[in-house]
């Protein structure tokens, strides 16, 4: 059935989440702004999609896809004869006939007002737009020239088209709650969109709520990560209140639940952003775990972190986008992710063929692309030892992942029989010093602080471009660690 459904919908299917969707449209977007277009975000909004499907077209739905006989009669007897009451203090209403309308919080609810609104997209494709669905949550998208005139005029005619659609298959499309999001190539750049269709208009916003994530017209996510540290805070402040009343595990489960999974919810997206960008989220990720140990708010983090399993919020993200990574090597990510991460296939037989690499797209003639999922993920992706890459299943490669990202950031992990040079980090027993070049140890076994590097061998600190070169080669050792959160 999967395979008879719109592409372009990621709503309650296997594999599908709000995150890949938001990824394929912001991914979109930035490569648009990285060709010097400009480009417009346009969120449908919905009145009572699920209670207004008409079971007639639906039936005529299903029979297109092929879903005759018995199987039809099956969905026909599943929606015909169902009846509705309310209560009113204690006493119900009449039953009244349902004639319209899927069952909500039903498996086949969500199933059916997909294959309902399947037809939707070739209307929106046929004036140029891209789309993507979620459910009832529909997004348009267009990039354009800059210079281009006639872009109002095509999304007033999209929308009316949509409309009309809406009206036909009685649904209701609310234009008070339609939001407009216009992308100008470059910050200097004013578009004046004011889109009127029938007696509302529709003006651009600053930035849009999409799926639960703040969007900007710059595609930063400042408001998104303001947004999200001031939930945080709110939640961490009420679990201070009764902190004293808690055990140092329960406080970890609410902290976890409250706080850890919003700063999770979609993070991929801000794969490729400075940490000056992200450092809100970090500073909150700290608080809690200060909070879990009751800890005063200048403790140091880092040995809280290896106590509570926790990585800092970069490795968080990387960890999530290599796993998305990993599902679209294996076959198990939307077809849409295709486009966004391809596998590597050399053009003649060589041994790279079977380490399931990623190809890394050419910066050649764009600006900032350096910044996109599909640029910086393949590069963490390659990086990565052939042993995780090659995992064999989701399990096996979370824990490898894992491992080797905390061992990266928190441990010294000594490499037996390796070359002088290759070089192993830490920032966890050992403090962060910047620059600065400290022998530490003893003299028949020094090691080397060179920033967040430990160096073992050494008599005299390596310069600074061999750490560097040597650096993706470090911490090779089997993981044995298999806890994952």
């Amino acid at each position: 059935m999967n395979n008879q459904l719109d592409a372009n919908q990621s709503g309650f299917k296997k594999g599908h989440s709000t995150e890949t969707a938001l990824l394929s449209v912001t991914e979109a977007l930035r490569i648009a702004k990285a060709a010097s277009k400009s480009s417009v975000l346009i969120l449908l909004d919905l009145s009572a999609a699920f209670d207004t499907v008409n079971h007639q077209i639906l039936m005529s739905s299903l029979s297109a896809l092929g879903i005759t006989g018995t199987s039809l009669h099956w969905f026909e007897s599943y929606l015909t004869g169902r009846s509705f009451r309310v209560a009113w203090r204690g006493e119900p209403s009449r039953a009244h006939h349902l004639t319209t309308g899927v069952p909500q919080g039903s498996v086949l609810g969500p199933l059916l007002f997909s294959i309902y609104t399947t037809s939707l997209g070739h209307i929106i494709q046929a004036h140029g737009f891209s789309y993507h669905c979620y459910a009832d949550d529909t997004q348009l998208f267009l990039s354009f020239q800059p210079d281009d005139p006639t872009v109002a005029a095509r999304i007033s005619s999209c929308l009316a088209d949509i409309s009309t659609w809406m009206k036909e298959h009685h649904l209701q499309l609310n234009l008070a709650k339609t939001e407009l999001l216009v992308l100008p190539a470059n910050p200097s750049l004013q578009h004046d969109f004011t889109i009127q269709l029938d007696s509302s208009s529709i003006t651009p916003s600053r930035s849009v709520r999409n799926l639960g994530v703040t969007v900007d017209d710059q595609l930063t996510f400042t408001d998104h990560i303001s947004k999200t540290a001031r939930s945080c805070r709110f939640a961490l402040h009420n679990i201070r209140k009764i902190r004293p009343f808690l055990i140092e595990h329960a406080t970890q489960l609410l902290v976890q639940a409250l706080v850890i999974t919003r700063l999770d919810y979609c993070n991929a997206l801000l794969a490729g952003l400075p940490s000056c960008a992200t450092k809100p989220l970090q500073m909150i990720k700290n608080a809690a775990a200060r909070l879990v140990f009751n800890e005063p708010k200048r403790a140091h983090v880092t040995p809280l972190f290896i106590s509570l399993h926790w990585l800092p919020l970069s490795a968080r993200i990387k960890f999530k986008a290599l796993t998305l990574a990993y599902r679209s090597v294996t076959g198990s990510a939307p077809s849409y992710f295709h486009s966004l991460l391809q596998v590597y296939i050399p053009t003649r037989s060589l041994r790279s063929v079977n380490e399931r690499r990623l190809v890394v797209p050419s910066q050649r003639a764009k600006k900032s692309l350096s910044r996109t999922f599909s640029s910086t993920v393949p590069c963490w992706w390659n990086d990565l030892p052939t042993g995780i890459r090659n995992a064999e299943s989701m399990t096996t490669f979370k824990k490898e992942l894992k491992t080797l990202l905390f061992r990266l950031l928190y441990s010294y992990v000594p490499i037996r029989d390796a070359p002088i040079d290759r070089l192993v980090t830490g920032i966890g027993r050992f403090s962060r010093i910047g620059r600065d070049r400290r022998p530490a140890g003893s003299a028949n076994n020094r090691f080397f602080k060179v920033g967040i590097y430990e160096v073992k061998g050494y008599q005299t600190p390596p310069p600074q471009k061999k750490i560097d070169a040597h650096f993706n080669t470090a911490c090779l050792a089997p993981p044995t660690d298999s806890r994952v959160t």
